[in-house]
Order: C-alpha cells, then sequence, then structure tokens
C-alpha cells in the first residue's frame, strides 16, 4: 500500500483525504482558526460559491421554502436585516420578481438593513431600522400595499455570554414578529431564526394566537452543533393584537 509524504497510507484507488487544515497563525485565536477550517470545509460554502449566493444561508430559505413554499410567484416579500443578501436572491427567484417565468405572476422582494447592501438584480434594497418610528408605514408604501412575507435571519451582536445571547435574539425575533403584524396580508407568512434554549415559550404563544399554523424547523443546511432553528407561521389571521 502507497503511503503520502506524511506516512499516511492510502488506498490503491489514489484516495486522499480532502480535508483542508487550518494551521493556526501568530495572532489568530484558536477559535478563530476553527471556524475558519469549517468554512473552508462546509460543503453549503462551497455550494453558495459555485451557485453565486452570497452566503451559505440561503439554502436555510431554500430548504423551508421547499416544504412550506411560501415564496410563489407574486409574493410580496420583506426580508429583514437582510445584508448580505442570500435571502434576498432566493426570493426574487422564486416570487419571479425578475419576470422570467412566463406566464407566472411577477413579485416584489424588498430588503431592508441598517447598513448598505450590495445591489442585487431584482430586489429593492433600503437602509432602514425596522424598530425605528413609522418603519412598517414606509415599507407598506414601497411596496404599495402590504406584504405576504415577512421573514427574518437576523442576530444580535454575540456578547460570548450564552444566555445573554439567546435572551437577546429571542427579543429581536418577538420585534420582527410584532412587525409582521403590522405589514402582513392576512393568510401571510412570517419565517424567523431562533435559538434553542428555553426563552421562546411568549413568541410561540404571541405566534399561536395570530397564525393558523406555527411549524419550528432545524433545516439540513443549519449546522448540527448550532442551536438555531426557524419559526415559520402561516395563515395570518389579520387582526394583530393592541
Amino acid at each position: 500500500m502507497a503511503k503520502t509524504p506524511s506516512g499516511k497510507n492510502t488506498s490503491g484507488r489514489g484516495q486522499r483525504d480532502l480535508t483542508v487544515k487550518v494551521k493556526t497563525a501568530r495572532g489568530r485565536k484558536l477559535s478563530s482558526t476553527r471556524w475558519l477550517q469549517r468554512q473552508l470545509n462546509d460543503p453549503y460554502v462551497k455550494r453558495a460559491q459555485a451557485e453565486g449566493y452570497r452566503g451559505r444561508a440561503a439554502f436555510k430559505i431554500l430548504e423551508l421554502d421547499e416544504k412550506y413554499r411560501f415564496l410563489v410567484p407574486g409574493a410580496r416579500v420583506v426580508d429583514l436585516g437582510c445584508a448580505p443578501g442570500g435571502w434576498c436572491q432566493v426570493a426574487v427567484k422564486r416570487v419571479n420578481a425578475l419576470g422570467e417565468k412566463s406566464g407566472k405572476a411577477v413579485g416584489r422582494v424588498l430588503g431592508i438593513d441598517l447598513q448598505e447592501v450590495e445591489p442585487i438584480a431584482g430586489a429593492e434594497l433600503h437602509v432602514l431600522d425596522f424598530l425605528d418610528e413609522g418603519a412598517d408605514d414606509r415599507v407598506k408604501g414601497w411596496l404599495d400595499g402590504k406584504a405576504d412575507v415577512v421573514m427574518s435571519d437576523m442576530a444580535a451582536s454575540s456578547s460570548g455570554h450564552k444566555q445573554t445571547d439567546h435572551l437577546r435574539i429571542m427579543t429581536l425575533c418577538e420585534a420582527a414578529a410584532w412587525f409582521a403584524f403590522d405589514v402582513l396580508e392576512p393568510g401571510g407568512t412570517f419565517v424567523a431564526k431562533v435559538l434553542a434554549g428555553g426563552a421562546e415559550g411568549e413568541l410561540q404563544k404571541l405566534l399561536k394566537q395570530n397564525f393558523t399554523k406555527v411549524a419550528n424547523v432545524k433545516p439540513p443546511s443549519s449546522r448540527s452543533d448550532s442551536s438555531e432553528k426557524f419559526v415559520v407561521a402561516t395563515g395570518f389571521r389579520g387582526t394583530p393584537p393592541e
């Protein structure tokens, strides 16, 4: 049996260990090295690069839509915290925002973020804090009406403290839900990232009061060691609570 220069055995068919290993550079933390190595070996990162998506997160919304079918041609979509734009890229194709699917309704995709996002063909991108007073009215003005889908892959800045980070993202998700109540059409869908950790009970209760169906999903592209999951609430009742 042949050996590699490092002394490791290989099979007669010339198979190789294709895992990329990253050396810890001076000044780089071990956690950063591990993150970089994971990125370099992540099949979804490679797929995103090959298929022109701005990040692996694009596959999360693709997988969720494959299951629940909320990004349909003609739908009007609002993407909260849309940077870097992967979810918008998926939505543009799915709702036919560019009008490329002949005979299909043409949808709208509106992305908002605190920072400027590089333009995406078929998407309308705005710098806006959705928590600002009147943000919901501005969004409805840009859409010339209400939305069919409000989606969010937002995450609060990490503090390094697990419980604190969990509470922050749940607070952000609840705020996104209240925003959705103001801008969604009856029958609309709300999709958002949450973190498993015990503080999501109030959000679940709120969504079940206002949507006909609420599902909690961990799509295949979500890393197994991550506590993230996604809530998909469909069938907005159209009567938000006071």
